[in-house]
Order: structure tokens, then C-alpha cells, then sequence
């Protein structure tokens, strides 16, 4: 149970029906935003306090706010999804608020308690309801929870202001081409994150840090980068801001050991999936001659990648410096089967047998 005591203030001058219609018969991926959106602040004397939904609208920073200079924040990625009966649901809440958790520890920012984290979701869900896309076309409402330190301070320590807040955007597929095979580029120059560091927060240094080899990607024809480790360069790690899985020929399933890697939720879901499927994953160090000499020896039958926004996405070829993998025209078997029996059980089409689903509305 929640202790936060969120006050609504609705905005009178709400997004008109007709416009409204409009952007969710196309919505992108982040270009739109609901009309609200939910603010939260902790000092050191008051805890988290002041919990409140307003108007969707600029901030106001000091040039001094510490996150300007000493990237002091975290976030999270879900989504709210529409079913058949109008009614709205999130997915695995609990484990982002869990995941925003163990973000905050590494980024010494306070722990937001969970309870507090999923009724702040709810809470924003629930005035901007009408926002919620209906599921035709794998739409949703992408949510996005953060935390930043908004002390305006020069030093560097742990900020003793802190704000957190959640905003939402509708999304249409993250991939406009749907789950169509992608290609994928093995950059050997940049690394993601290194033993001891913040690879398993989720914070945007590890995003920026990987925005010059996603652009070198995209400068060989490639839609997203692979990352290998940052000790010996040798064994694969994640995309730009997806997970990374394997099926091999003889029905083992191999994704990279946690630790330097983010741990998706996505990631975890498929896991249990998996399993409920027959199928047992293996965690561990998986060396880039594994994958390259694999799929050109057919050892390797399938390569998928997961995340929130993604869902699961069919990996075509992988490129690198000197040699590419054989392409694969379509998506495999197992690959369509997981990612159909994750989204069936997202939009309500599938019993839902792990108590993942959260209903909102």
C-alpha cells in the first residue's frame, strides 16, 4: 500500500477529442505526450513528499541543477496497454519499480519504494486514461518513470534534491517495418560499460555512451549496434537498448550473463516463457566467434533481440569490419512464437498463468 498522498490538479484545457483521435491513429514512438504528468520530490529533512499531477509542461532549472553537470539519473520504460473490454493494464510493474531500485543504489539517489513507484503509475495512467491507444497494431502507452538530482549545487556529491516524475506517450511499433529481421553492426572500437561500472542501470550515461556507435551503425546500413565487454573485447553484451538471445540447432537457447548488461525485464519474461515452452536458457559469456562462426555453420538457427519498446525483433545478419554474417530473410519459428505468446498475454489475448498483468483501469 502506498503511503503517497498525490494530489490531481486536471488541466482545463485538455488535447480536443478530434486531435487526440488523430495522434493516436498514428502516434510514432515519443513524439506525443499525454496532457498530465506526475512530480515527486526528496530532500534529506522530508523524504519523498509533495507528490502531485499537473499540467504537461516545461521545467524550470537552475543552470546550477546537479544533473546538468553530473548526469545524477535513472529511469524506467513501460507500457499500458488496451484491451477488448476497454479496460487498461500494465505490465510487470513491480519489477520496474524493483529494477528503479537497484538503479538508484549505483547512482546514490533515494529508493523510491515500489508500492509508491506502481500507485505514481497508476495514478498518471488513470487521468490520462483516454490516451491509451487501442491495441490494433501493437499501439500502447509508453510510460516513462525518472529521477534526477534537481539541487542547484557545483559539488560533487549525492544531491540532497531530488525529483522524480513520470510522463507518458502514445506508441505505435517501435520498429515501423513490424517484426521484420534487422541488421546489426559489431562495433570492436566502443564499449558499453566495464566491470564495476553502471552497465546494469539504467541511466542515460549508458545511452549516450552508445549514441557514436549507434551512429557508426548506421553509417555501415545497420538499424542497431552490438556492444562486446569492455575487458577483452570478446564476449557479447547487449544492442544500443535491447537483449540478446540465441537458439542453437539442437534446442539449447543461450542469452549473456548478467552483470555488466541491463537487465531487462523483456529478457526476464522470455526466460520464463521459455521454460514454460520446453525450452531452458542458458546464462552465460557467449564469445562473438560463437555467434559469427555459429550462424554461418547453421548451429545457430535463430537470433532474436528484446526490450520494452521492441517487444521481440528478429535479428537478419550481423556486420562487421571485414565480413557479415549469411542474412536471414525471415523471422524464425521460435522467435514469432515468443514474441506472440508475450504480446497475447500483454493486450489479454492469452491467460495470463504468471501474474504479470496489472490492471490500471
Amino acid at each position: 500500500m502506498s503511503s503517497l498522498d498525490i494530489r490531481v490538479d486536471q488541466r482545463p484545457d485538455l488535447t480536443p477529442d478530434e486531435r487526440l483521435a488523430e495522434i493516436l491513429a498514428n502516434p510514432g514512438f515519443g513524439t506525443h505526450f499525454t496532457d498530465h504528468m506526475l512530480t515527486v520530490e526528496w530532500t534529506p529533512e522530508e523524504g519523498w513528499h509533495g507528490a502531485r499531477i499537473g499540467a504537461y509542461g516545461p521545467l524550470t532549472l537552475d543552470p546550477a541543477t546537479a544533473v546538468l553537470h553530473y548526469a545524477q539519473e535513472i529511469f524506467e520504460g513501460m507500457k499500458a496497454y488496451r484491451r477488448e473490454d476497454g479496460s487498461v493494464w500494465t505490465f510487470r510493474p513491480e519489477a520496474n519499480g524493483q529494477r528503479l531500485a537497484r538503479s538508484s543504489q549505483r547512482l546514490a539517489l533515494p529508493e523510491l519504494p515500489v508500492e509508491d513507484f506502481v500507485a505514481t503509475v497508476d495514478a498518471l495512467v488513470g487521468v490520462d486514461e483516454r490516451w491509451v491507444p487501442e491495441a490494433a497494431g501493437e499501439k500502447s502507452l509508453y510510460v516513462r518513470p525518472f529521477m534526477f538530482a534537481s539541487e542547484a549545487f557545483l559539488g560533487v556529491r549525492p544531491a540532497k534534491h531530488v525529483t522524480y516524475m513520470v510522463i507518458a506517450s502514445p506508441a505505435g511499433a517501435y520498429f515501423s517495418k513490424g517484426p521484420t529481421p534487422i541488421t546489426l553492426w559489431l562495433t570492436e572500437e566502443y564499449t558499453r560499460a566495464g566491470r564495476g561500472g553502471m552497465g546494469a542501470a539504467k541511466t542515460g550515461g549508458n545511452y549516450a555512451s552508445s549514441l557514436v556507435a549507434q551512429q557508426e551503425a548506421m553509417g555501415q546500413g545497420c538499424d542497431q549496434v552490438v556492444f562486446l565487454d569492455g575487458q577483452e573485447g570478446r564476449y557479447v553484451e547487449e544492442l544500443g537498448g535491447m537483449n540478446l538471445y540465441f537458439v542453437f540447432k539442437d534446442g539449447r537457447i543461450v542469452t549473456p550473463e548478467l552483470g555488466t548488461i541491463l537487465e531487462g525485464i523483456t529478457r526476464a519474461s522470455i526466460i520464463e516463457l521459455l521454460g514454460k515452452m520446453g525450452h531452458s536458457v542458458e546464462e552465460r559469456r557467449f564469445d562473438i566467434r560463437e555467434w559469427q562462426e555459429g550462424v554461418t555453420s547453421g548451429d545457430i538457427v535463430e537470433v532474436f533481440a528484446c526490450g520494452t519498446a521492441a517487444v521481440v525483433t528478429p535479428v537478419g545478419s550481423l556486420k562487421w569490419d571485414g565480413g557479415e554474417t549469411p542474412e536471414v530473410a525471415e523471422a524464425g519459428e521460435l522467435t514469432m512464437r515468443v514474441r506472440q505468446a508475450l504480446v497475447d498475454i500483454q493486450y489479454g489475448r492469452a491467460e495470463d498463468t504468471f501474474g504479470w498483468m496489472h490492471r490500471v483501469v
